[in-house]
């Protein structure tokens, strides 16, 4: 009995020592996971100074030592040891740093300094031309770290102008400097996206060519036009101000409303074309909030926020320029040689664009969620 005794102690000591091993292993992998990266940031700066890019890029002690095949994070803090490496460090991280123009551009290394009070080390550099126009920027810096942000700062002579942040599933970001380049950069941009959406937008052309099939003169015709940029311009900006904000739950619905209204409006009351222009206005507005919802998907750039919502409605007017003109050019000459089939033309039309606005109402309330 006092062996069996002894042994059942002796296995309770044993069970508890093995016990204090695991909680003791535990412990030092969760402080291990815990100091293994403090601070998962990085900091780039980069700042446009008299036709060059002054740049600074501040990463932690721990990256650093990761890339450089270092055991102690502390090392790097001292400048014995990253002197050596600079060059290595440089080409290893402005490798992954995507800085394009015209073309990728290369930083070149300036200086690299320990910053130990931040455990982190400095590299700055400088970009000898920096891009006329749009400067796109992507980085991944520690792709080892999937939990690791870049943060962007990008600043005109010292004023911060633009910020950013990057993870391992960012997509690049664009920056229009606030030169005459860059005004042109945002315009080759934003014109085509413009021209882009209302082309394969049939919602927005089924809409336009509601108003159309009664516009009338060409007066008319412009006055219809015009409300609806006015209208959908006002709501644009509101939006994407974030001065008025209307989920597109309910705007996407509301559209496909206004296109059954105005087809509804042909059959029903004809003639009735001097409230076209209200009707245009109105509905305009309901229309901006759908373009907003693009631009945003799109990305404005703060920086360049006027151009862009100009360029923008700027790229919707033409397309919609490009649909207008050669179809009110069908209508009159369809309505000259033979009011007849201009009046089927109208009435076909006219159920057709009802159906339309009709499905996708139901579509977008009842199998999209919308409304609610």
């Amino acid at each position: 009995m006092l062996r069996q005794a002894q042994n059942e102690r002796g296995l309770g000591l044993d069970r508890t020592g093995i016990l204090s091993l695991l909680l003791a292993l535990a412990a030092a992998v969760l402080a291990s996971s815990a100091q293994a990266h403090p601070a998962p940031f990085s900091y780039l700066d980069l700042d446009y100074r008299e036709g060059a890019i002054e740049g600074r890029l501040t990463v932690h002690a721990v990256d650093i030592a990761q890339e450089l095949g270092l055991d102690d994070p502390e090392h790097v803090l001292h400048s014995e040891v990253l002197l050596p490496n600079e060059e290595r460090l440089a080409a290893l991280l402005f490798d992954r740093i995507e800085l394009v123009g015209e073309e990728r551009l290369r930083p070149e290394l300036t200086a690299i300094l320990p910053l130990a009070e931040n455990d982190a080390a400095a590299l700055t550099f400088r970009i000898a031309q920096a891009p006329a126009g749009a400067l796109s920027v992507d980085t991944d810096l520690f792709p080892y770290d999937p939990q690791h942000q870049s943060f962007v700062n990008l600043y005109e002579g010292g004023e911060l102008r633009q910020q950013w942040i990057f993870n391992s599933e960012s997509a690049p970001k664009t920056y229009y400097p606030g030169t005459t380049a860059g005004v042109l950069a945002v315009m080759g941009t934003f014109i085509p996206s413009g021209i882009h959406h209302i082309l394969i937008g049939p919602d927005h052309l089924l809409f336009i060519l509601g108003l159309m099939l009664l516009s009338g003169s060409l007066g008319t015709l412009v006055r219809i036009v015009t409300a609806f940029t006015v209208g959908h311009s006002v709501t644009l900006a509101l939006a994407v101000l974030d001065i008025v904000n209307i989920p597109a739950s309910v705007v996407e619905p509301a559209i496909a409303l206004t296109i059954v209204v105005v087809g509804a409006d042909n059959l029903l009351r004809g003639g009735g074309r001097d409230l076209r222009a209200w009707m245009a206005f109105a509905f305009g507005l309901v229309h901006g909030f759908g373009f907003a919802g693009v631009l945003r998907e799109f990305g404005l750039p703060q920086e360049a926020l006027g151009w862009s919502l100009f360029s923008f409605n700027v790229g919707v007017e033409l397309g919609q320029l490009a649909v207008v003109v050669p179809l009110a050019f069908a209508l009159a000459w369809l309505k000259s040689r033979s009011p007849a089939w201009y009046t089927r033309v109208v009435t076909g039309g006219s159920i057709a664009i009802i159906g339309a606005g009709a499905f996708w109402f139901v579509q977008r309330v009842f199998l999209t969620g919308g409304i609610g």
